[in-house]
């Protein structure tokens, strides 16, 4: 599997192509999809589906402009982030919108990836784990952890959500949602909302 990643507007949230071959997955689109659909193009990359760590602005802006290019591409996100309330992106409406769970494999586009529900930084945060590549989204960054400050977010579920990637076995390439890639070795060393954590 082949990883590149795109840091997109509104807020520079990192977009992550995940190739294997002509294949791949987009996962948090942000908000440019022609930014998206250009990249995919450059890497003859046709998405499989659409995969959301959350349901915020940030990460999803482009989702339904990229579901409707590539004729109404499954998107996987947990359902306590998608809400019918009037109003929500139209993401939240698409008929693909397929729910994510807990300890769920997927396995698309020739690639199996691990659900891990996350919650913290919004109630419906996941991470997924690949080969020894670990997506974490909002909920860890390099020398730092996502907010629990904004609506949904939780200091208890995110200091739960953090003791379980720190008692992951071994060590994973991390990409979070925002900032530089890192490994989990390095967090659980360096990171003080990380370190201490490991059993």
């Amino acid at each position: 599997m082949e990883v590149r990643c795109l840091s997109l507007p509104p807020l520079g949230a990192n977009c992550y192509l995940l190739q294997n071959g002509p294949q791949g997955l987009v996962l948090d689109p942000g908000g440019a999809p022609e930014a998206v659909a250009a990249a995919c193009g450059e890497l003859g990359l046709t998405p499989a589906a659409i995969l959301l760590t959350h349901g915020h602005f940030d990460h999803v802006g482009a989702v339904s402009a990229l579901a409707e290019r590539w004729g109404g591409l499954a998107v996987y996100c947990h359902a306590a982030d998608v809400s019918d309330a009037p109003g929500e992106f139209t993401w939240q409406k698409l008929p693909t919108w397929k729910p994510l769970a807990e300890g769920q494999t997927l396995a698309l586009a020739g690639l199996e990836l691990n659900v891990l529900h996350t919650p913290g930084h919004s109630p419906g945060s996941c991470c997924f784990l690949a080969g020894d590549c670990l997506f974490t989204g909002d909920v860890l960054f390099q020398g730092s952890m996502g907010r629990t400050d904004l609506p949904g977010g939780d200091d208890g579920q995110m200091a739960a959500s953090l003791k379980r990637l720190a008692a992951l076995p071994g060590n994973y390439r991390v990409y979070p949602g925002h900032g530089p890639a890192t490994t989990l070795d390095q967090e659980r060393a360096r990171n003080p909302y990380l370190r201490g954590l490991a059993p």
